[in-house]
């Protein structure tokens, strides 16, 4: 497990890091203004509903179905019922998205209803209309990974990703040296998300990764599609928590100017953290659980799932700690260049801190969500979605008016700890987990090392900062890289130190694993 972690890890890292300069470079090309708004809210339009298929959303659903039916009925049903996943899937958001693009303005109005009666409004509907054909190549491409999943083939499933933010790297890098208008930047750059999807698509194909596991290719509305398409949903839904909290922070900040920027920026940042440890459990844990829930494997259950616990919050929790002490610098060195301003920099860096806060709790959820998908069951961490979805949205109309885009990113926070704790309390109830005593033994210490760390890394950040006011660029950039490096070693060393980590044990495990490409 360890290995597969490992390596979606390492393929999300590398993708997060590609988002990164993305990012960077529509900070630079468009700045935080309306022009920012249009092409962004139509952009999170296009990622959530990637998010509902992608990055280990179906897998929810597709894994344990497709492992039940090799297990009982063989590996020609398996395929066949992959087959049929495959087709519907395939038809059914065809035909979504032309009906979303000649409903796009009554769309984008619900998403951004202070866009309503702005210039801004038609910017991002012809900019989200650019971007719907990506939709179409998503089906096929999250079946067809989902399946690699199955397979414990995790390393093209982990780096496919990387071809969305080369083709837009690439587009915007043409774009600032033809030094374009921030209008026709955004458009141009929308265009590119449907080409990102295609070529996504077609290296699976030449690769015939998947392929195999589906065939043939066939539309079924029959019980069996109607009972996988249930669980499919709720479990499709639930798994993009994050990026539906984040929609409704941008539903709501829409009515103040450069609001949804700001939190789409910071959101960024935290989405570095979240998708390494969130989809790697998502992709790895999903599959290990259901093979040990299917064999009655208690220990294997719980080894699993403290694992994936542990990881969860040795990682989390020293994110959270070094994102909200560097939020300012982390903004400044990413963002701040072209039209990105020093005050939309203390804004999004704002933002950022509030976000910061939850981020232990999304990947919480991450980690405890694979505990109910193993066992078929995609309402429960569907009910903690909604929760968290009803608090964002009361938390968010009270604290917005007072606090702005950080009162929205504070009740976002709030909100992930809700549907957290509501997983926490019902993963007790329903089938009795707790910790095995390996993770009760290490998790304080893991706590312990990370608080200690953080105060070391604000200590020197404290020191540090104040002589980077007028500092070059590159100089920023430097101490920002030797302070997070800086901080990853106290961190490594205090766990060394506590014996939380054994480092010969880790290589061991390694070794010891399967292969997981």
């Amino acid at each position: 497990m360890i290995r597969s972690i490992l390596t979606v890890s390492t393929g999300t890292l590398a993708s997060r890091l590609l988002g990164f300069a993305r990012d960077a470079m529509v900070a630079a090309l468009l700045g935080a203004g309306p022009v920012a708004d249009a092409f962004l809210v139509a952009f999170q339009l296009v990622n959530v509903i990637r998010r509902l298929l992608t990055e280990g959303a179906l897998n929810a659903a597709l894994i344990p179905a497709w492992l039940r039916i090799q297990t009982t009925r063989g590996a020609v049903a398996a395929t066949a019922f992959a087959g049929r996943v495959l087709g519907t899937i395939s038809v059914a958001l065809i035909v979504a998205t032309i009906l979303i693009g000649f409903a796009m303005p009554l769309v984008i109005a619900m998403l951004a209803p202070g866009f309503v009666g702005q210039p801004t409004l038609q910017l991002a509907v012809e900019n989200a209309r650019l971007m719907l054909p990506y939709l179409a190549f998503a089906g096929p491409v999250t079946v067809m990974m989902g399946l690699l999943n199955a397979q414990q083939r995790f390393a093209l499933t982990a780096f496919s990703p990387l071809l969305f933010n080369i083709a837009l790297i690439a587009v915007m890098t043409l774009l600032l040296v033809w030094r374009q208008e921030p209008d026709t930047a955004a458009m141009a750059m929308a265009a590119t998300v449907g080409v990102a999807g295609l070529l996504q698509l077609l290296m699976l194909i030449l690769r015939k990764s998947g392929g195999n596991l589906a065939t043939p290719l066939r539309l079924s509305l029959d019980g069996e599609m109607r009972g996988f398409f249930r669980k499919a949903l709720p479990g499709m839904v639930a798994n993009s928590g994050p990026q539906l909290l984040i929609v409704t922070g941008a539903i709501i900040a829409s009515t103040t100017p450069a609001a949804v920027s700001w939190l789409y920026f910071a959101n960024r940042l935290i989405e570095l953290p979240l998708g390494i440890v969130g989809t790697a459990m998502g992709a790895v844990l999903v599959p290990a659980l259901t093979r040990a829930v299917r064999s009655d494997d208690h220990a294997a259950i719980a080894q699993a799932e403290s694992r994936g616990l542990e990881l969860a919050i040795g990682l989390a929790l020293p994110a959270t700690l070094g994102l909200m002490i560097l939020s300012h610098l982390i903004v400044q060195c990413l963002f701040q260049h072209g039209a990105f301003s020093a005050s939309d920099t203390i804004s999004t860096a704002g933002a950022l801190i509030w976000l910061a806060l939850g981020l232990p709790a999304q990947v919480l959820v991450k980690a405890l969500s694979p505990a109910f998908f193993a066992r078929e069951d995609t309402t429960t961490p569907l009910l903690a979605t909604l929760i968290g979805l009803v608090i964002a949205t009361i938390s968010a109309l009270v604290l917005n008016r007072p606090f702005g885009a950080s009162g929205i990113a504070a009740a976002i926070a709030l909100a992930a700890w809700g549907s957290a704790i509501f997983l926490i309390v019902r993963s007790a109830a329903a089938f009795g987990f707790s910790p095995d005593h390996d993770a009760r033994r290490r998790l304080p210490i893991i706590v312990l090392s990370s608080l200690a760390m953080g105060g070391l890394l604000w200590l020197a950040a404290h020191i540090a900062l104040p002589w980077t006011a007028q500092a070059h660029t590159l100089v920023r950039a430097s101490l920002l890289g030797l302070l997070i490096v800086g901080g990853l070693a106290i961190y490594a060393a205090l766990l060394t130190l506590t014996g939380a980590v054994r480092w010969a044990e880790v290589r061991g495990a390694l070794k010891r694993s399967p292969a997981a490409g």
